[in-house]
């Protein structure tokens, strides 16, 4: 299927555009163009398919939804919106929309009729409302929530009507936005049989519709990527891998999760199955600022683009762009105007020919995963598939290290370098990626 070998760029739409932190719910303000404007340069960068977090009416931030067949006003209009996914189509780039089914914002109407009505409307079939309880908002009465959070009303997926509006929703959005596929949040509480009814329902309208499921922790979620279900899940687990192993120089905790997740071992819990990987996105610290030794992030994106997976670039990051969890997440979600594109310029660079190279060899899209050479701060692993074998190797380090894989000649697809693959010279902070050359 064509997400298998994307390159995915991840925009939180109400950050990028610079939209107000709270929703007046007055006049439409028209800042999708900011957006468009970026897709040449996404399209030079090598991205084949741009996620979405929530951009549907909401009071907020996205995830408190207010209208799920209405683009929020602080962006624009549904018909913008629909001519910016032609725009991206155009380009060659698909679009996943972020489907927040679990929970609502307060003023989701359904909801604001059983706060005005009570035990009088329907809709409080909608909710798990306790009449006798008491919310945090004093409304004279208690109801279900995300995680704590009063201001996301949890919906009863179970409803019937429930069911029904949200899959109009999501034919609503195929029907009239034409989009690819949908991230679904908080995936990991939502029920398997509501994924199953969820699949019935895109393959109606498409049969390569790309289903990939929010999940924190991977152990128990493999079967759920199936045909029924999901085609992809969050890869948290290499995420955490990642940088952890990057700042404790100890390589061996990332490679224990790519060999448990995705090794030939009988006991490996994804082999075969495409994740999707990420060095950050809008719920986690930004990974030029995770990162302590920051002459790793280039070694942080090789490894994110030919790890087993499908790589995901969050916005502003391929400039090395700064954000930590304060001011309630926001300093991770800067409108793109304010993001220096100058901090790291080397950074773009290496993306694109990462993803130039990811798109001309199929091997790190398909190919198998297996540990080469493993020290604390260097590392070397193959992809091989398709008729082909890759070797990817990674000096974390502020020495030079050779590594030793093999004895075969085999092509740098960063340098264009050639030579023999038991003679890997990596100077400090750097990476190669060894295309082993046919007559060996």
């Amino acid at each position: 299927m064509w997400f298998e070998e994307s390159v995915f760029y991840q925009i939180y739409p109400l950050g990028f555009c610079g939209a107000e932190r709270e929703n007046d719910f007055g006049e439409v303000r028209h800042r999708l163009g900011k957006i468009e404007a970026e897709i040449p340069r996404l399209k030079q960068l090598g991205v084949t398919a741009v996620l979405f977090n929530p951009l549907f009416e909401s009071e907020r931030h996205g995830y408190d939804t207010v209208d799920f067949f209405r683009i929020d006003r602080r962006l624009g209009t549904n018909e913008e919106f629909a001519a910016l996914v032609e725009k991206f189509h155009g380009a060659g780039i698909r679009v996943v929309l972020d489907g927040v089914f679990n929970h609502t914002g307060r003023a989701f109407p359904p909801f604001r009729e059983v706060l005005e009505k009570r035990e009088k409307t329907d809709y409080r079939f909608w909710f798990n409302i306790n009449f006798s309880g008491e919310s945090p908002y004093r409304d004279g009465l208690g109801y279900e929530n995300w995680e704590g959070h009063s201001e996301l009303v949890k919906l009863r997926l179970d409803n019937a009507d429930v069911q029904k509006y949200l899959m109009d929703a999501v034919r609503f959005w195929i029907d009239v936005f034409h989009i690819d596929g949908l991230r679904l949040d908080v995936c990991y509480l939502l029920p398997t049989w509501f994924m199953e009814l969820l699949r019935r329902t895109v393959r109606e309208k498409r049969e390569d519709f790309f289903l990939v499921g929010e999940v924190i922790h991977l152990n128990n979620f493999q079967k759920n990527i199936c045909p029924e279900r999901l085609d992809s899940v969050t890869d948290y687990e290499c995420f955490r891998g990642m940088t952890s192993a990057f700042n404790s120089e100890n390589l061996f905790e990332i490679e224990a999760s790519l060999t448990r997740l995705f090794s030939s071992q009988p006991w490996a819990l994804y082999t075969g199955k495409k994740l999707l990987n990420f060095a950050d996105n809008h719920d986690v610290v930004r990974a030029a600022t995770a990162l302590k030794e920051k002459r790793n992030l280039c070694n942080l994106y090789t490894l994110l683009f030919t790890m087993p997976g499908i790589p995901c670039v969050y916005y502003g990051s391929e400039y090395g762009q700064e954000g930590d969890k304060s001011d309630f997440d926001y300093n991770l979600r800067p409108c793109i105007d304010c993001i220096d594109k100058t901090a790291h310029p080397e950074l773009a660079e290496h993306i694109r020919k990462l993803a130039k190279i990811r798109a001309e060899h199929p091997a790190l899209s398909y190919g198998n995963y297996a540990k080469a050479t493993l020290l604390n701060k260097n590392f070397s692993f193959c992809r091989e598939g398709n008729g082909e074998k890759i070797i990817v190797a990674i000096n974390i380090e502020n020495h030079d290290c050779t590594i030793r894989v093999e004895e075969a000649e085999g092509t740098d697809l960063l340098t264009g370098q050639v030579r023999n693959l038991n003679d890997i010279y990596l100077p400090p902070f750097t990476s190669a990626i060894y295309r082993k050359n046919e007559k060996n």
